[in-house]
């Protein structure tokens, strides 16, 4: 079996091995998000009201990171996870048999809010169980059975949306509860530490419940932004880009196509990139695939059929691999030990802002200003943040370096 274990993975921890088994099996159900469109119209839902449901599902993706990281540090890493994994779980029934927009939408939301409480939880038990050394190899791992498990929910799901959407929400609700035994019976909660202390660049003041430990932490307060800006770029691969495929002329299949290229490099190089990358400084790995992703987002804007798009892809798919577990390792490197579940709470946030921006400021650049203006943006913003990002090695070597002391 060690044999078997991509060797940029091996010697990692038990719990590290039993959050990627269970990542891949909750993203096997994630099927209900990328057809709830075709669902709502199933329901006679019309195009206004639908931006509702899908509102609703963006406005949780906010909100849940942001109590998920709290609860982590107060409750606990496993009941968290649970919660979170229990409440999706009952939300996807209600959805499906939600009477009305207005209950779709409350249902839509508490979908991503509990839901998107998981990661904050599951990403500071990373950190709980693994040494600086090694926290990006576990958070790249965590990503790859993301991407292993999405990558067969995309196949999956086109098959179950054709014999019913029961099903898809059957499978979603069912992975989400299977997840939810798993954390339960094999995953142990750590001690969690209870004697606060300031981090070196952090202003002082006392740290309550919240996150004025995050907020106060001037590192953490440049680079969360600059991180932000390079997520933005990355969430326009899965927002702006079919709106371009579409506005060629070429057909659905073809962005089914440029989904399933990505999904096939990042399945197989990842392992292989962060062994060979592991030896570099990790923002400077960082900066280079931030730079290699908007590159690749801007060259959708040069593309006008499938070779087009399957080089603009194949560019941003390699700086995915590229920067794979970095951004999470070094934010969780930042935390004192008693706010890492706020600290990866701050993270998650901040992704979900980047996506809920592409999804409304990204798109509305593209109807309105033009998708020239969107793509030239996404270059200059994603590699003035990556260069940006790869100044900050000194200062957040030396934190990193003053935890380790300490």
């Amino acid at each position: 079996m060690p044999s078997l274990i991509p060797t940029s993975f091996r010697g990692l921890p038990p719990v590290v091995w039993t959050l990627f088994a269970g990542t891949i099996v909750n993203r096997l159900g994630y099927l209900v998000t990328p057809f709830l469109v075709f669902f709502l119209a199933s329901r006679g839902v019309t195009g206004a009201e639908t931006s509702y449901v899908l509102g609703a599902l963006g406005a949780g993706n906010l909100l849940g990171p942001a109590v998920g990281g709290i609860l982590a540090d107060r409750i606990g890493r496993r009941p968290t996870m649970l919660i979170g994994l229990i409440g999706a779980s009952a939300a996807q029934g209600a959805l499906f048999l939600a009477p009305g927009v207005w209950t779709m939408a409350a249902a839509a939301l508490l979908i991503s809010a509990a839901g998107s409480t998981v990661s904050p939880a599951a990403s500071a038990l990373l950190a709980d169980a693994v040494d600086s050394e090694r926290r990006q190899r576990a958070y790249a791992l965590f990503g790859w059975g993301v991407n292993i498990g999405t990558a067969v929910a995309g196949i999956l799901g086109g098959y179950l949306a054709a014999q019913g959407y029961w099903l898809l929400f059957a499978v979603d609700a069912g992975s989400m509860l299977v997840y939810a035994l798993v954390v339960a019976i094999r995953l142990p909660e750590p001690q969690r530490a209870t004697s606060p202390r300031q981090p070196e660049g952090t202003k002082a003041g006392k740290d309550g419940i919240g996150y004025g430990v995050v907020l106060r932490d001037r590192l953490a307060m440049l680079l969360l932004p600059l991180l932000g800006v390079q997520l933005f770029v990355y969430s326009l691969t899965e927002v702006a880009l079919p709106l371009a495929v579409h506005d060629s002329g070429l057909s659905p299949a073809v962005y089914g196509a440029m989904a399933a290229v990505n999904a096939v490099l990042v399945v197989a190089l990842q392992p292989f990139a962060t062994a060979w990358l592991a030896r570099f400084p990790q923002l400077a790995v960082q900066g280079a695939g931030g730079t290699l992703i908007a590159v690749g987002v801007a060259l959708t804007g040069m593309a006008d059929g499938v070779v087009g798009y399957t080089v603009s892809v194949v560019v941003w798919s390699l700086g995915e691999v590229v920067v794979a577990g970095i951004a999470a390792g070094v934010v969780a490197n930042l935390a004192p030990a008693h706010a890492r579940g706020r600290y990866q709470g701050a993270f998650s946030w901040t992704w979900g802002v980047a996506r809920f921006a592409a999804l409304t400021v990204g798109v509305a650049a593209y109807t309105t200003l033009g998708p020239a203006v969107l793509w030239w943006t996404a270059l200059v913003a994603g590699t003035a943040t990556a260069a940006a990002t790869v100044a900050l090695t000194a200062r957040v070597k030396a934190r990193t370096a003053h935890e380790l002391a300490a």
